[in-house]
């Protein structure tokens, strides 16, 4: 019997991050919910990800960002990768901050899609926001089923 769509997300998801050392050991980054086309990662804000005005290194926002965007454009099993995308640094995150960072897909058309990710503090407050462009590639994050 084939998965449901919801059902296939969520392996998907399970999947890359088995296989995701950069997110899940290096940056501590959780996987909360992969879904069709939505991701929700969180990440708690530590010492050594402050920069020198003592505020998290906007890098490590971005790449928070960016791995939900991952896992949301590829939540279909289709190998998708980034296009480009861009970020805007609303408001700074400090030590022992906990972000969230939700990415909902906007538009799938053929091989690209746009998505939107946000990420919010502890008090609900957007930190960032990020939009991505993906373009899907051959192949398929999990055999697929028959």
């Amino acid at each position: 019997m084939a998965l449901s769509p919801a059902e296939l997300a969520t392996k998907v998801g399970e999947a890359m991050y088995a296989v995701d050392p950069a997110v899940r050991d290096f940056m501590q980054i959780e996987l909360l919910a992969c879904e069709p086309g939505r991701a929700v990662m969180r990440m708690a804000v530590r010492a050594p990800m402050l920069n020198g005005h003592r505020i998290c290194h906007g890098g490590l926002i971005f790449t928070l960002a960016d791995s939900t965007f991952a896992y949301a454009c590829n939540s279909r099993n289709k190998v998708t990768v980034a296009a480009g995308c861009s970020i805007e640094f609303l408001k700074p995150a400090h030590l022992d901050d906990v972000l969230t960072c939700e990415g909902l897909e906007q538009v799938l058309q053929g091989r690209h899609g746009i998505y939107d990710m946000t990420v919010r503090n502890q008090r609900d407050e957007v930190v960032a926001v990020f939009r991505g462009k993906s373009a899907s590639i051959q192949g398929t994050v999990i055999p697929e089923e028959s």
